[in-house]
């Protein structure tokens, strides 16, 4: 497991000298289509709350392990992609809440990554996630934390219908 931050102190407040509260959301940023309805849920709720937006993504590990050199290379490929992807959601952060996201980068299982830092990190408040939009289930990492996982929790999670418009976020948040 590895982890990165962007340096940035969760809920510090902004630039203005006005207090940040407490409230950090996190939201788990991947390819999937229903992820940029969570994140701007995650970033409506921050606005408007003066909370902020942790982004967190993991790292699959590599499952080519016939030569170490193409092994490492390779993982550094997609932790590189990974941390692409994150620098252009940050933006779409920064844009809607006027705050910097935190930013964080973990390898390993990703249902499995998520659920350690809930444990870990204090400063997070709240998971955003959004369901998946296909017939084969709402996602892994919502059916993990909502199966054996849900009694270890310690933060609510709120679950996003991945099909929710724009309009329609406006309208819940």
């Amino acid at each position: 497991m590895t982890q990165t931050d962007s340096g940035s102190s969760p809920a510090s407040g902004d630039s203005n000298g006005k207090p940040g509260s407490d409230r950090v959301f996190l939201v788990v940023v991947d390819e999937s289509e229903e992820m940029p309805v969570a994140l701007k849920f995650a970033c409506k709720r921050a606005q408007k709350t003066g909370g902020r937006v942790a982004l967190l993504h993991v790292v699959q590990p590599t499952e080519f392990v016939h030569w170490l050199g193409v092994e490492t290379l390779m993982r550094e490929e997609n932790r590189e992609q990974g941390e692409a992807l994150l620098q252009k959601y940050a933006a779409e952060v920064n844009r809607s809440t006027g705050q910097p996201a935190i930013l964080l980068v973990r390898e390993g299982d990703e249902a499995t990554e998520v659920a350690n830092l809930l444990q870990e990190d204090k400063t997070i408040s709240i998971l955003v996630l959004a369901a998946s939009v296909s017939s084969e289930g709402p996602g892994p990492v919502v059916t993990h934390l909502t199966g054996k996982e849900l009694s270890n929790l310690r933060i609510p999670i709120t679950i996003v219908p991945g099909c929710l418009s724009d309009e329609e976020l406006d309208a819940i948040t």
